[in-house]
């Protein structure tokens, strides 16, 4: 709904992956280049890791959507705690090879002559695992043996390996000596800094046509930083709140203030403690000035906090019911709506 407010050509802050928004920060334009130059050597393993939402499978997806498909025959596969024989039958049917009925010894020979053919028409056989971190040792080892498949001394497979940090856990194993020796390149993802924060937000708004509506204070910026740790998947699912409270509030400039409202409500999400302001008194806290320790009372201050802060969050929801459904009806309506004065008069008659 904010795209349409603030003029955007396409929503900027999403929770999917999305080649199109892509921005090589310093150590992200790294694993990019890690990736690229193991496609260069057309052979081993390559190895990105990073904690959750720090961008791996984005990179991954990047590096696809670049790839000429009449030289690189690529597939993605996302892992999820495959026995090495579904991690076999997987990869074949990504390759649109039958699997049905077949061995392991036939499927195996099924990915052999795929390879080769796809190696003869002179391309490249890729495949990317996501989620490595969730492949078995037996899993690991079977990429490799199929990975070992070669032609006149050519590899006919190169294998990425995405994971999270506990995957170099998994590769320091002493079982993975053989693959440890195949990894040609291994890089490490990390947060952005403050000021790779502040560009790649602004990166993604340019994307989507922003124009400095709405301006966003350097302290705003600061707080986003400090709160997201420079997660990008925090950030966009931060940014994507706060563009929205900014647009119902019908706000021109995001500051520290709509940015601390937001992490309020972050926060109070998953805190339950919230809504009775706090945990419940133990030790002396319980104990009268008689010395003498006290039930609870139900009919007391604490369930009347509680009446008051559960009627205040459903007023607050019915208000934003009523702004939502009169938008939706007026957008229905009439497609050159005017939505900065219709949130103009929905807020006047909250007010009022």
């Amino acid at each position: 709904m904010y795209e349409r407010f603030y003029g955007f050509s396409r929503k900027p802050f999403r929770l999917s992956p999305d080649p199109a928004f892509f921005y090589k920060g310093h150590s992200h334009g790294r694993a990019y280049a890690y990736l690229r130059y193991g496609l260069h050597m057309g052979e081993g393993f390559v190895v990105i890791t990073g904690a959750v939402g720090t961008g791996k499978t984005t990179i991954a997806r990047a590096l696809l959507s670049s790839l000429n498909p009449d030289r690189t025959l690529a597939i993605q596969i996302v892992s999820t705690f495959l026995a090495p024989d579904e991690l076999l039958r997987m990869i074949a049917r990504e390759y649109g090879i039958q699997t049905q009925g077949l061995s392991k010894a036939d499927l195996l020979h099924a990915l052999g002559e795929h390879f080769l053919r796809a190696v003869r028409q002179g391309r490249q056989v890729l495949v990317i695992i996501d989620e490595a971190q969730n492949l078995s040792p037996e899993s690991l080892e079977e990429l490799r043996m199929l990975a070992n498949l070669q032609h006149e001394g050519k590899a006919l497979l190169q294998v990425f390996l995405l994971g999270q940090e506990e995957f170099h856990e998994t590769l320091k194993s002493p079982g993975m000596e053989h693959l440890r020796q195949r990894i040609i390149a291994s890089y490490h993802l990390v947060p952005f800094d403050e000021a790779e924060t502040r560009a790649y937000i602004e990166h993604r708004l340019q994307l989507a046509g922003w124009q400095g509506d709405p301006a966003i204070t350097d302290a705003a910026y600061a707080r986003i930083h400090a709160y997201t740790e420079g997660v990008p998947r925090k950030i966009n699912v931060f940014c994507d709140r706060l563009f929205l409270h900014a647009c119902l509030e019908e706000k021109h400039e995001i500051g520290e203030e709509e940015v601390e409202i937001i992490i309020r409500e972050k926060e109070q999400e998953f805190d339950f403690r919230a809504l009775d302001g706090g945990s419940e008194p133990e030790g002396d806290e319980a104990r009268e000035t008689d010395g003498k320790v006290r039930p609870l009372d139900a009919s007391g201050s604490r369930l009347a906090r509680i009446e008051q802060r559960l009627l205040a969050l459903e007023q607050r929801q019915e208000r934003d019911r009523r702004r939502l459904r009169l938008i939706l009806e007026a957008l229905l309506a009439d497609d050159d709506v005017d939505l900065e004065r219709l949130l103009a008069q929905l807020r006047s008659r909250s007010v009022s």
